[in-house]
């Protein structure tokens, strides 16, 4: 499972359904997962959280829980690495269309952009790109650069060895950097552009946008903290430039719109059959990524698909059954979290464990 980076800190813990948890008026029935789902660890005074879980199965049930104060459903946030979901789409929408296939190497696309300091694109496919096996050095793993734009990000990772061979998985926003140029390459519309008009409009995610240079959150929104390296104080990061981000990480979202987006596009909504294929196919990571989704095995067996997203002042997990018929998204107003993969984790399992007996696994 991708584990984005974050600054680790001591927890104080809260439990999100002890604290404020509210039905939502339209529920057909409560969550009854809700009472055993695990404690939620955040810190200092960065202390609210919420989920929302929502099921069109047999025993449907809209469920939204909360703890800490200043946190609302309506509220956008800043969903981090959940932007790849996104930009996948859009790519494999290309490939379904015939202007791209997943196995066109990225000098073909962009000749002369990825060469250099140990890296080939002539060895580095789109699918390579959408998988994390591209080998491409991560650009945020170098503390010491902050590029507002995916070509400086791109000079960035170049000016380090690739982490791993191509065909190997490795973890790298890097990947997603140029798959933005990609998509600008190919339509002649940056990627936010594109996921506006084939993601955000027909599904009307209208809570959900690409902020480009846009450094303040739409309204309604909460606050965003992270812990400072140099004090460890706690400080506020509500307003940051996104642009370091960008393809890899830069999507505003609420709950709702995240939940309805992969409902969407697990469902086959957005994709064709052999894109969908594409979409959930994990051999070249040993089962640990797809392309722009991975899975998660639970403890009672059933697989369920999404991707967590953490950027400064947030961190969010969106997780759904294979058909997209029982969604959850959960969201913590801060990135400073110590055990946030482990809580996810919990949580996921809980939720899908707890609500609904098992259904065939996954892959």
């Amino acid at each position: 499972m991708p584990m984005p980076r974050a600054l680790f800190v001591a927890p104080l813990l809260l439990t999100l359904f002890g604290l404020g948890s509210a039905p939502l008026s339209s529920e057909p029935h409560p969550d009854p997962a809700a009472a055993r789902l695990p404690p939620l660890v955040t810190e200092g005074g960065a202390h609210a959280a919420a989920l929302l879980a929502h099921r069109v199965s047999s025993a449907p049930y809209d469920t939204y829980r909360l703890a800490g104060p200043g946190i609302r459903r309506s509220d956008r946030f800043r969903a981090g690495s959940i932007t790849k979901t996104f930009v996948a789409t859009v790519v494999l929408q290309l490939v379904g269309e015939h202007r791209l296939r997943l196995s066109d190497p990225v000098e073909r696309l962009l000749p002369g952009l990825v060469h250099g300091n140990g890296s080939d694109g002539r060895r580095i496919t789109l699918r390579a790109l959408l998988g994390h096996t591209s080998g491409l050095y991560d650009y945020t793993a170098d503390p010491s650069a902050h590029p507002l734009s995916a070509t400086a990000a791109l000079h960035v990772a170049l000016a380090h060895r690739p982490t791993n061979t191509p065909g190997h998985y490795a973890y790298s926003n890097t990947d997603y950097a140029v798959l933005g140029l990609v998509i600008r390459k190919v339509t002649g519309h940056s990627y936010a552009a594109e996921i506006r008009h084939r993601v955000l409009t027909p599904l009307r995610l209208t809570g959900t946008s690409l902020p480009g240079a846009r450094t303040s959150l739409p309204s309604p929104h909460g606050r965003g903290y992270t812990r400072d390296p140099a004090d460890g104080s706690l400080r506020d990061t509500t307003s940051i430039d996104p642009r370091t981000a960008g393809a890899a990480g830069e999507l505003i979202s609420t709950l709702d719109d995240l939940n309805r987006f992969y409902a969407a596009l697990l469902g086959g909504r957005l994709l064709a059959p052999a894109q969908q294929a594409a979409l959930l196919n994990t051999r070249a990571s040993h089962g640990v990524y797809g392309l722009g989704i991975y899975p998660q095995k639970l403890s009672c067996g059933l697989t369920v698909w999404g991707h967590n997203g953490r950027i400064a002042g947030s961190h969010v997990r969106t997780a759904a059954t294979r058909d997209g018929g029982h969604t959850l998204t959960y969201r913590v107003d801060t990135d400073a979290s110590a055990d946030s993969e482990a809580l996810g984790t919990a949580l996921v399992d809980a939720e899908f464990c707890e609500a609904s007996p098992p259904s065939r696994p996954g892959p």
